[in-house]
């Protein structure tokens, strides 16, 4: 009992820093999680978190607190998931009520729009940092790269939902592997 109390414990603390030192939403938190989930404490494998950052984008909220959900589920059961959950949205939530309470009074100077302005370039090549990445470990092969061409062609003319482009790439990878194996 002693263990999965620190287990918990250590769950809510590890996604409080993944919360409080990444800025610019569920994207820029990819690093982060990839650093400490899968390089830090070994809780997860790489391809493990990438089929969790795929989950997560196609479910409802946040990608990474969808993939915290299933880190912390993983470790500890439906408790973990609930405490890694809870830690990684903690520290924005108090944050967020901080900024709102005095943001009206501070967006308008010119200070302060540079600076978001700034932040949000950061963020940018945080996102940029996080898809270069997954790219390595993903598109391995012609026919992955096929597979990546056709969703992002998609994405880009077509006003498609992310689920459906999700689904597609599951079905044409099934059908590509289930071809490959019965010419082998």
């Amino acid at each position: 009992m002693k263990d999965k109390l620190k287990l918990i414990w250590k769950l809510f603390c590890t996604f409080a820093v993944v919360g409080v030192t990444t800025f610019g939403g569920g994207y820029a938190m990819l690093p982060a999680l990839q650093r400490e989930v899968v390089d830090k404490r070994h809780w997860a494998s790489d391809e493990e978190i990438m089929d969790w950052y795929a989950i997560g984008q196609c479910t409802p909220g946040v990608i990474a607190v969808n993939t915290a959900t299933f880190v912390g589920q993983k470790q500890a059961g439906a408790l973990g998931g609930i405490v890694a959950t809870l830690g990684v949205v903690f520290p924005s939530l108090v944050i967020i009520t901080i900024i709102a309470a005095f943001i009206q009074n501070f967006a308008h100077l010119p200070v302060v729009q540079k600076a978001f302005s700034g932040i949000r370039v950061c963020v940018c090549v945080l996102i940029l940092n996080a898809v270069v990445k997954l790219w390595k470990k993903s598109v391995v092969d012609w026919k992955a790269f096929i597979i990546f061409l056709v969703v992002f062609a998609g994405s880009v003319f077509l006003d498609i939902s992310p689920v459906l482009y999700v689904v597609a790439a599951a079905v044409a990878g099934i059908v590509i592997k289930e071809l490959v194996e019965r010419k082998a």
